[in-house]
């Protein structure tokens, strides 16, 4: 069968209308849809999920919001203990330099796919396209020759992004579900006098991975991307209300805060960056929001204001938090909430989230594997082979889950691995091959080579610290993230 070969990259989501009843059929129906496309989370979008029909596109003000919503995961959630891995002033500090690096590299992609849309002729260029042609515009024969495997590295970077946040959201699962379980007993409804709290033991935080894994396999058999779109509409809403909740708790009763260090360890700040790259990966979502503007010459402005936004947003909640629990911080700060029910609600709210964010995730790499893998058998086997790479894929995150069951230790290795690559090493590299034959400016390539280096210390280091200290690790499940908070 042939498969329509992906043009759109991850951000132009191959759309499989996958009829149960009828797999040959589908398996003759692949097509590129530009109407739907991925956030920054990896959350597919369509023109009915943005509220607006495709030819009228989108204004500033959407664009803005949508923009906004691709960052706020639950990256912002391990943000005060990375701040702690960094210090009470390096956190913010290195927060603030890596969202306006993230930022200047998310301008240079849009930069290079405008030029290259201009130059081909091309109403629309995404991420792997862009890579691929900035590597024909090369003035290196060698990388001119092999200028496809830039599209295939882009996209394998965005799938290990897509089912490494699946890992992390399988975590998160099981350590906010365990607490909220052991302490259901002495929950109250009284959220100041929060005294220790005698937890009941219940089964290993492992098994309430597994526990989840019939699940969410259900969850992945939605296909509809208008019932996926409800989905994300419900994750939204419920992640918002809970930031609110944090927020307002946060900022009540924060200690003295001279017993924090201002620089922590040189050895823990790699687990920092990792943690706060991967909250920042958002840039498979610019070039198809700015596609879809009416007026796309003021996504720049929109841009830089969006992640100002952003940026503003994580020093406070990653600053807040640690002021507020400081060294007790968990790995996500929903684990230092109270024990009441208002604060357990977010926990609840939270998982809900989560599990529908889940299946959305999963939409991308499955759109890419699954139809591959449809057009090596024949027409009787599609659906078999659908439904068992959807289920093996599950299977992957819960196992690689269970086997990195440190919640930031997941986040960590995510954003060292694929958010460095895609959010710093390569945006700069492709403004070197794209206008290097033009004539550059010293200074420009400097810059660039800078923050490509830069990127590659934290990808190598980030990875290897989490490596590391998940080794040294000889208990991981009994790690803070499924302690509770102790007033």
């Amino acid at each position: 069968m042939p498969v329509t070969k992906s043009a759109k990259g991850l951000q132009g989501t191959v759309d499989l209308k996958l009829d149960l009843r009828s797999p040959p059929e589908t398996a003759k129906t692949l097509q590129i849809k530009d109407s739907s496309f991925s956030d920054g989370q990896g959350t597919p979008v369509s023109s009915e999920s943005l509220g607006y029909d495709k030819t009228k596109g989108i204004t500033g003000f959407q664009t803005l919001v949508h923009l906004v919503k691709s960052n706020i995961g639950t990256g912002i959630l391990g943000l005060p203990l990375a701040v702690k891995n960094a210090g009470i002033l390096m956190g913010p500090l290195s927060v603030l330099a890596i969202g306006f690096i993230a930022c200047h590299c998310m301008h240079i992609l849009v930069r290079c796919a405008q030029r290259f849309c201009h130059r081909l002729n091309k109403p629309f260029m995404d991420y792997g396209d862009t890579m691929m042609h900035g590597l024909e515009a090369s003035p290196n024969v060698w990388l001119q020759n092999h200028a496809r495997w830039g599209r295939h590295i882009v996209t394998f970077f965005l799938i290990v992004t897509q089912l490494g946040f699946c890992c992390v959201y399988v975590v998160f699962l099981a350590d906010n579900l365990k607490q909220v379980v052991e302490a259901v007993n002495s929950t109250t409804n009284n959220c100041h006098d929060n005294n220790t709290v005698l937890l009941t033991p219940t089964m290993d935080s492992r098994l309430y991975m597994l526990a989840f894994t019939p699940v969410l396999m259900l969850l992945v058999l939605v296909q509809n991307l208008r019932i996926l779109t409800v989905f994300s509409m419900l994750a939204n809403i419920s992640m918002v209300v809970s930031l609110v909740i944090i927020a307002q708790y946060i900022t009540q009763g924060i200690p003295d805060p001279n017993q924090l260090p201002l620089i922590a360890s040189w050895k823990t700040y790699p687990l920092f960056f990792g943690t706060a790259i991967s909250s920042f990966e958002s840039i498979g979502m610019i070039l198809p929001l700015e596609n879809k503007m009416k007026d796309s010459r003021r996504f720049p402005a929109i841009l830089s204001l969006g992640m100002s936004i952003v940026t503003a947003l994580y020093v406070c909640i990653g600053t807040l938090g640690y002021l507020r629990f400081g060294s007790g911080i968990k790995a996500s700060i929903t684990l230092n909430l109270p024990n009441c029910w208002l604060y357990q609600s977010v926990k609840l709210l939270y998982i809900f989230g989560i599990m529908c964010t889940y299946a959305l995730l999963f939409y991308v790499p499955a759109k890419i594997v699954i139809p591959f893998a449809i057009s090596q058998v024949s027409k009787r086997w599609a659906l078999p082979v659908d439904l068992s790479i959807r289920f093996a894929m599950v299977c992957l995150t819960c196992i690689l889950a269970i086997l990195i069951p440190r919640l930031d230790l997941v986040i960590s290795l995510v954003g060292s691995v694929s958010g460095s690559a895609l959010a710093l090493i390569i945006p700069p590299l492709l403004e070197i091959t794209t206008y290097y034959s033009e004539g550059m400016n010293p200074l420009t390539i400097a810059k660039d080579a800078l923050i490509s280096i830069l990127g590659f210390v934290g990808f190598v280091v980030g990875t290897y610290e989490a490596l590391e200290n998940l080794i040294q690790s000889k208990d991981p499940h009994t790690f803070s993230n499924s302690t509770i908070f102790i007033q």
